[in-house]
């Protein structure tokens, strides 16, 4: 088996990725009395939104007190500007649980510096401060995947981003993986004020990174921290 980051959890594929990030949401979200969870795009996090839409999960959630953030987004004049919040959406389906207002996108206009500024602003109101307190986390739950290169949001290797600790959101001018297109991120300050964050991690492409990570190579996705519980979700197939 491939060496696995601290944390480490292994299930069979990625539909029991996503049915126990699915359980632990429905645990975490029973206990608040306002939720918030940041988003991430990819694959597995797709299979879990539509799990969280459908039959077994719809009413299980308090769907009235969560709200959902987007850990990153491509912005811009491209085609692929909004991809993340388009996915998302499309997962919840037309007939989408999220009441109105819930769910919180990232702006997607040509500046991606601005961009984040209104975002950041966005947070901050929710939060109700601009000061990020260990006591009194950001989010309740932090989804993230793990790119093949090890970035996660868009956070890429060797880019400014990754060492930004001033600001909740960055402006990311070009990716450091195709789509070359500009993204908006959460930062690693703002990804650690959770309560419970989950790597929601699939596939064999996805050894490498992994045992990089868990080797202690300084890869972006390996500096996540948590105010809470850190936790990775790994199918058999990235696990090796």
């Amino acid at each position: 088996m491939t060496a696995l980051p601290p944390g480490g959890i292994v299930l069979p594929d990625a539909d029991a990725v996503a049915r126990a990030a699915a359980e632990r949401l429905a645990a975490l979200a029973a206990g608040t009395d306002r939720c918030a969870v940041a988003l991430s795009g990819g694959s597995t996090p797709k299979r879990l939104y539509a799990l969280l839409a459908g039959p077994e999960f719809r009413g299980r959630l308090p769907w009235e007190r969560i709200h959902w953030f987007f850990g990153d987004e491509r912005v811009g004049d491209s085609p692929e500007a909004g991809s993340n919040r388009r996915m998302v959406e499309a997962a919840f389906g037309s007939d989408t649980p999220v009441p109105a207002g819930h769910l919180h996108p990232i702006p997607t206009g040509p500046d991606p510096d601005r961009a984040a500024a209104s975002y950041a602003a966005e947070l901050q109101s929710f939060h109700g401060g601009a000061t990020l307190d260990p006591g009194r986390p950001l989010f309740d739950l932090v989804l993230l995947g793990l790119g093949e290169d090890g970035h996660t949001a868009s956070l890429f290797p060797g880019k400014p981003a990754v060492t930004v600790t001033d600001r909740w959101v960055v402006g990311v001018p070009e990716a450091g993986l195709a789509p070359f297109v500009p993204r908006v991120s959460l930062t690693l300050p703002a990804l650690a004020s959770s309560r419970l964050s989950l790597f929601l991690v699939s596939g064999a492409g996805k050894r490498d990174p992994l045992t990089r990570i868990a080797a202690g190579e300084d890869l972006p996705a390996g500096r996540v921290r948590a105010a809470g519980e850190l936790v990775w979700l790994l199918d058999a197939a990235a696990a090796g």
